[in-house]
């Protein structure tokens, strides 16, 4: 298999670092910014030249890119140290559900300023009694006319301190089994009755939240997908959730290993020449490269309108144990530096500590290991499924703790 680019590529290709290279931010123009308004600033930059969402319809603010194309753009852009975090969540896994479960007026009302980064989404899932197991939750939708009711709590909720509009699952049933009685809606993050509580975690930021809902009220037309038809629409977006994490980009990676094992020694000699050393970087590598050309699979997959399958639970599974575990390497290679974690004068910029702090966080998001391996095994090899006590019991007889 060939896979160097094709003319028409290497085109696309030149166009794109070209225009990379001419827009770059300077630091004049982030001077007393935020890293949020900073983060927005380059994503209206994209936006305004047609180079935000680029795999999106033009009419949603992309430029109607081919899978490939979406590849190649992100290999340009990584290049750069450009703010992108984000809209990682709204961009890359609410608007294709938005795309696949929404109407054509939510679809232009939303996914424009999405593409745009005028307004940040984030994805209300988790609470304290639904976190692997998502069908247990129990943050309720009751109907009021027009309108929805939304009392309940999430937690672990990336963003919901800066974001505008986030995507939450509630239930709307209990008269039924626990996956069928869900229904998806997106609310806005600004309304009467949301409370936002930040968590502060061992890294001393706050990137999660817990998320209280007394009273909020949504209209029946911010309803994604069908009454009851939450599980479905749910996962749209954790297979997109498992596409992004595995796919990588960003943190410890072999280039990383390759520059530390470059510049420190061990016993008197640069340690890339350590045997170990070397069959462990080469081992990544493989990781690295099985990663991305399944990531190229599910790209095309996509490209021919298909939803993201049970497949991408593969790349969740290797990708985020594989970010640990380079990061924790590179931490090893740099002994009694490896532990000091300091973005402003640290040895190669605090990624390796970085990665390893973050990296136990990816291998929950989105469903844990042990919910991954379960997934290939029963819709993947198609093995038997585990017992579960509770299935096709209604929701309201399930016993609680």
């Amino acid at each position: 298999m060939d896979f160097n680019d094709t003319p028409e590529e290497a085109l696309f290709r030149n166009k794109a670092a070209q225009w990379l290279a001419d827009n770059q931010l300077t630091d004049a123009d982030t001077q007393g910014l935020s890293r949020l308004q900073i983060a927005k600033l380059w994503q209206k930059r994209k936006y305004d030249a047609g180079w935000a969402c680029i795999g999106w319809d033009r009419a949603f603010g992309g430029r109607g890119a081919s899978a490939i194309e979406r590849v190649i753009w992100g290999q340009e852009e990584d290049r750069y140290n450009v703010p992108s975090r984000f809209f990682v969540i709204g961009q890359g896994m609410i608007g294709p559900t938005i795309m696949a479960w929404s109407t054509p007026e939510l679809c232009e009302r939303f996914l424009p300023t999405l593409a745009s980064g005028e307004e940040v989404w984030c994805q209300l899932f988790s609470e304290p009694a639904g976190g692997s197991d998502l069908a247990a939750l129990r943050t309720k939708a009751e109907p009021d006319g027009e309108d929805w009711i939304l009392n309940g709590q999430k937690v672990w909720t990336s963003g919901a301190h800066y974001a505008d509009f986030g995507l939450i699952v509630t239930r709307t049933d209990t008269r039924v089994p626990k996956h069928r009685g869900l229904t998806v809606f997106m609310v806005d993050m600004h309304a009467p009755g949301v409370d936002i509580k930040p968590i502060k975690q061992l890294n001393g930021d706050s990137d999660f939240n817990e998320v209280y809902f007394n009273d909020v009220r949504v209209p029946d037309s911010f309803r994604l997908g069908d009454v009851g038809q939450g599980w479905q629409v749910s996962l749209t977006t954790l297979m997109n959730e498992r596409l992004a994490i595995g796919g990588g980009g960003g943190g410890a990676d072999v280039t990383l290993a390759l520059d530390i094992a470059s510049t420190v020694d061990i016993d008197g000699r640069p340690a890339i020449e350590d045997s170990a050393v070397r069959a462990k970087i080469a081992n990544y590598h493989v990781l690295e490269a099985g990663l991305k050309y399944n990531g190229y699979r599910a790209l095309s997959a996509l490209s021919r309108g298909e939803l993201p399958g049970p497949e991408n639970s593969i790349g969740k599974l290797v990708g985020a144990p594989k970010l640990q575990s380079i990061a924790s390497f590179c931490m090893d290679l740099l002994e009694e530096h490896g532990p000091l974690w300091d973005d402003e004068q640290p040895l190669f910029n605090g990624v390796a500590q970085g990665s390893y702090m973050g990296a136990p966080g990816l291998r929950i998001a989105g469903g844990t290991d042990e919910i991954m391996t379960n997934i290939i095994a029963e819709r993947v090899l198609e093995l038997p499924q585990d017992p579960r006590a509770d299935k096709g019991m209604p929701f309201s007889d399930i016993p609680t703790g």
